[in-house]
């Protein structure tokens, strides 16, 4: 006859909780690093140049892109540098959280193809310590999540500089 032992019955256990708790932090992690490695610039760092004018120094994502963390009217949005869109694009489902309003609709040529978009204004489209005021932008139906593509009319606000794997900011003096 065996007699279960409940101390061994409880250090299984134990190990087994262990083990659960292992793995759930090493996925936190790797979702982190994941995370960094897509966004390295998820809070970018901001200085003045040598007139006090704000710029912004954006490291490349290890697919070769500009991605930042900033905000559309005060709301968290993630910001992917897009010389090829004319305007900035939402996606739908973030332009409704954020309060974007739907304006006349549209077509844009996409690389998944045509599209129809809706026009909109932001009030205030923050880089960084870059602040754009009333930048013309679509709503795109097709896009989801909370990504945004910083368009030209956005980036024609702004003068870039590349070097290396690195894009400097700088906003352009009005005029």
């Amino acid at each position: 006859m065996t007699q279960n032992n409940p101390h061994k019955r409880s250090g299984r256990w134990m190990m087994a909780v262990a083990w659960i708790i292992g793995l759930v932090l090493l996925t936190r992690y790797f979702a982190g690093v994941e995370e960094q490695l897509y966004n390295p610039n998820a809070t970018p760092a901001t200085q003045t140049d040598i007139q006090g004018n704000p710029e912004l120094v954006l490291k490349q994502n290890r697919y070769g892109h500009y991605v930042l963390g900033g905000t559309i009217n005060g709301h968290n949005a993630t910001l992917l540098l897009d010389t090829g869109a004319t305007a900035v694009v939402v996606a739908s489902d973030l332009a409704k959280e954020i309060g974007l309003k739907r304006g006349l609709p549209s077509y844009a040529q996409t690389a998944n193809g045509r599209v129809q978009v809706y026009n909109t204004r932001i009030d205030q489209l923050k880089l960084g310590n870059i602040l754009l005021h009333d930048v013309s932008a679509t709503i795109n139906p097709a896009m989801h999540g909370n990504e945004v593509l910083l368009g030209m009319s956005a980036l024609r606000q702004l003068e870039f500089t590349q070097r290396g794997e690195e894009l400097t900011l700088r906003l352009l003096p009005a005029g």
